[in-house]
């Protein structure tokens, strides 16, 4: 008996050792709308007015902006395929980056259709394979739904093909008139905006369809809950994407030698700054709830965080993550709009992005996840 007594004793101190504000905690002594049958926290938080708010005020108004944005790139496509002129190009080049930011808007919601067609990997894999894209034109018949051919598709490839291996813009125009397989080039120019439009359509017709409601009415706390799989979404985006894709990567951070060739428009050249900072806005945005290109906040992580008085190191933990967020921000506008020209001259400086990124990385997967007792959904090769 006198075993049990001090062992009990013993796995108390370690729990109460445990549960020190070093590791994010919640404290709800003061909240009074708490559900007082429920044992957790996390159960009682309106987490249908979370789905509620992303999917009605975030995620549908961003598609609804985006898909016009590619019909125009491809309706701009048509119009150059079939008068090749330099206005015609600028046209279509102005087109392709207008829809390549919308586009960071909404690439991080693979979700639902998104999720089935491999809506980002078909969207913007980078760099583009130049190889395998010119000969895929020369053979024509592609067939753009295959894994394998992800990396000659999507805005990536309209960047190489509006703006890369040629020396001016005659040589662009030439590509698509008078060079060899020139019908060729702007039939599989045209082929590549009309997938784009596809695939947005078709991701934009599910959210308006039953999904949206499918979508919102999964409450569950569960690996299967709609919360739970977007925050894990949503974090993946961040983290792969964002942090690793768009900076890390080129960067070196996860090779021998840093890797120039590897960023996001790479022969438009003075945008991987511009998208970069596009797709932090968007993920900060989507953290703290707010509406589609407005002000307005509305449920969000943020406001789970803080239902929860979330606590890091006796701090509020939305409050950090915020902070982190502008860190980034800053850290990105510190670079050159070209990110290539930047790790040529001085890479410190986007090893310093990174870093900044990487510090949100640990705030939201591990402290945020904790608090809102959501477990990590995917395979994590980097560490964190």
């Amino acid at each position: 008996m006198f075993k049990k007594i001090v062992f009990t004793l013993f796995i108390g101190l370690i729990a109460l050792a445990c549960s020190s504000d070093s590791d994010p905690s919640t404290d709800n002594g003061n909240n009074d709308s708490s559900d007082p049958d429920s044992g957790n926290p996390t159960e009682s938080f309106d987490r249908g007015a979370v789905l509620e708010n992303w999917a009605d005020n975030i995620i549908l108004p961003a598609y609804r902006s985006f898909v016009p944005q590619v019909a125009d790139l491809n309706d701009r496509a048509l119009a150059f395929a079939e008068s090749v002129d330099q206005s015609n190009l600028d046209a279509l080049r102005t087109a392709w980056l207008e829809a390549y930011k919308g586009f960071q808007w909404v690439s991080m919601f693979e979700i639902g259709e998104a999720e089935a067609l491999r809506f980002r990997s078909r969207m913007n894999i980078y760099p583009v394979d130049v190889d395998d894209l010119n000969q895929a034109v020369i053979d024509g018949n592609v067939n753009l739904e295959l894994p394998s051919t992800n990396d000659i598709q999507g805005f990536p490839a309209l960047d190489y093909l509006l703006y890369g291996g040629a020396a001016t813009d005659q040589d662009i125009l030439d590509r698509f008139s008078t060079g060899p397989n020139a019908a060729a080039y702007r039939s599989f120019l045209t082929l590549l905006t009309q997938t784009m439009l596809d695939l947005s359509s078709a991701v934009l017709n599910d959210w308006e369809g039953e999904y949206r409601d499918t979508f919102v009415s999964n409450t569950d706390s569960s690996a299967s809950g709609s919360l739970d799989k977007m925050v894990n979404d949503f974090m993946f985006y961040y983290e792969k994407a964002l942090r690793a894709g768009k900076v890390g990567i080129p960067a070196g951070v996860f090779s021998s030698e840093p890797l120039p060739d590897r960023v996001e428009g790479l022969y438009r050249s003075d945008v991987s700054r511009l998208l970069a900072l596009e797709a932090l806005q968007a993920s900060q945005d989507f953290f703290n709830g707010v509406a589609f290109g407005s002000s307005s906040q509305g449920n969000s992580l943020k406001a789970y965080l803080d239902y929860l008085n979330a606590i890091k190191n006796g701090e509020d933990l939305a409050v950090l993550i915020n902070n982190q967020f502008e860190a980034a921000r800053m850290a990105i506008l510190d670079l050159d709009e070209n990110f290539s020209e930047q790790i040529s001259t001085n890479n410190s400086k986007m090893l310093q992005a990174y870093d900044e990124l990487q510090r949100n990385v640990v705030l939201m997967k591990v402290d945020m996840f904790q608090a809102l007792s959501i477990n990590v959904d995917y395979v994590d090769a980097d560490g964190d």
